[in-house]
């Protein structure tokens, strides 16, 4: 008897097991690649199961196919994938360029859809039968522009190219940025421009590109009362276009005083004040449905495609409210499932930030785990009742063309930084693949400087408030 105490005290518990295992599974050096890829490219299949669970019904009932939009989704799918392999190839020299003109290209269509609903809204643009402006082939709807059978959401490649432009900028300024007039041009004024475009028709769009900025100045080493004043001047502004926009798209609506903002605060209200019979109580309605499919689904779910609330009662179950369909089909396992995929995407992107040496690396693998961190929280947050409303989608998860396509670009840009990890980097050149293999998947990328005997890794940031010691080109102050 005392021998198997002494035998059960000398064995090892699991969590000593596995903790060793897992710290050298996380030590190798494409670790962060792989962590990538297999977490994204699940999320992907969930989304695709979820969108064609939650969206079969309607589509059979408008359509009589049950399968039109989650052909419509497998498509989006594939020129993700084709965006993701065009991204992870491109070198950084060429992704600073890039994000210049996609600027360029996301602030006009960004202004083209602004000028169109405001020259229809002073009758000078004529509407077509679904009441949307029309100028010939294009028609602008809510925050999406449509030219033909082609469709495409401007907002989401305005976040691509705040990600790859504001980078830039910040690691060609490198030290210079301590000083406040460098941080503001030319910085600012396109922030402001963006949110001015953005933020009057598409709220959620603007606090994911908010979140966006904040996580490039944070990375960048911004000083703490900058943020402070930033805080504030974000926070007035958001206040800004909220009353405007509520006005200007209350107007000619029965009850539409204040539409944004009832609306945003409707998760505020107690469901049991909520009366959806009412006319101040449909504001409610989505928020009431969302949270019975939860109800409904428990711990395990009801099932997959067993949902009964997809039934039209639901509203955009198949993309704003599709972690609702989640929760009713797959229970509290389901969602625990999707939430562990995304944490491991949010801590796989700002370990790469942490791990790249080149700043503009590491700004923009930051930026754009800041966005999709920022935008699962805002969507599901919503969902739950902890968060305002913003119809903004879930990263993977949601039906939509735009926000897949431009997600799965970010991630080639992720993988792309993640090979460029010194250890990642040392080991795809010391056993390079063979030529064909780089050709079709991904070159090499390039070699780090070598390390000088005894020469250290260089100390991370400790302080929020220092600037980075070294700028885009690599001089030091």
């Amino acid at each position: 008897m005392a021998d198997d105490r002494i035998q059960k005290a000398a064995r090892p518990s699991l969590s000593r097991q596995l903790l060793p295992a897992v710290h050298g599974l996380l030590a190798r050096p494409l670790s962060s690649y792989y962590l990538l890829i297999s977490s994204c490219t699940l999320l992907l299949l969930i989304g695709l199961t979820m969108v064609f669970s939650a969206t079969s019904v309607k589509a059979y009932a408008e359509k009589g196919n049950a399968f039109t939009d989650i052909s419509s989704q497998a498509v989006y799918a594939l020129l993700g994938l084709v965006a993701f392999w065009i991204c992870q190839r491109l070198p950084a020299v060429t992704l600073r360029v890039l994000g210049r003109g996609l600027l360029v290209i996301s602030v006009l269509l960004l202004a083209l859809l602004a000028a169109m609903i405001a020259l229809a809204s002073l009758g000078v643009l004529i509407r077509n039968a679904d009441g949307d402006p029309t100028l010939g082939p294009l028609v602008a709807h809510l925050n999406w522009l449509y030219f033909g059978p082609v469709s495409m959401q401007p907002g989401e490649l305005a976040k691509l190219a705040m990600v790859l432009w504001g980078a830039d900028v910040i690691a060609r300024k490198g030290p210079l940025l301590g000083h406040w007039r460098e941080l503001a041009m030319p910085l600012f004024p396109v922030i402001g421009l963006l949110f001015v475009l953005v933020g009057y028709n598409d709220l959620g769009t603007m606090l994911v590109l908010l979140a966006l900025i904040v996580g490039l100045l944070w990375a960048a080493g911004v000083r703490l009362r900058v943020f402070g004043a930033l805080g504030v001047l974000g926070l007035a502004g958001v206040g800004l276009l909220i009353a405007a926009a509520s006005r200007g798209a209350g107007s000619g609506a029965a009850d539409a005083e204040n539409y944004r903002w009832r609306r945003l605060t409707a998760f505020m209200e107690p469901l049991e004040n909520c009366d959806t019979t009412t006319e101040a109580g449909r504001w409610c309605y989505q928020l009431i449905q969302g949270r019975s499919a939860i109800f409904e689904g428990g711990w395990f779910g009801v099932g997959l495609g067993k949902s009964a609330l997809k039934w039209g009662y639901v509203p955009e179950a198949g993309n704003d409210f599709i972690f609702a369909i989640v929760a009713e089909e797959l229970g509290v396992v389901g969602c625990g499932v999707v939430l562990v995929l995304l944490s491991v995407l949010a801590y796989t992107g700002f370990r790469i930030a942490r791990r790249v040496t080149d700043p503009f690396r590491r700004l923009a693998a930051t930026a754009i785990t800041s966005w999709l961190v920022a935008q699962a929280v805002i969507n599901m947050g919503g969902v739950v009742k902890l968060l305002p409303i913003t119809g903004l989608p879930l990263p993977f998860i949601s039906a939509g063309g735009s926000a897949l396509i431009v997600t799965m670009a970010a991630i080639g840009m992720l993988a792309s930084f993640a090979r460029a990890e010194p250890d990642a980097s040392r080991a795809l050149n010391a056993r390079p693949t063979p030529r064909w293999v780089r050709l079709v998947w991904a070159p090499l990328p390039p070699l780090p400087p070598p390390r000088r005997p005894g020469q250290q890794r260089p100390p991370a940031q400790k302080k929020a408030g220092r600037a980075p010691e070294t700028s885009g080109g690599g001089r030091r102050r």
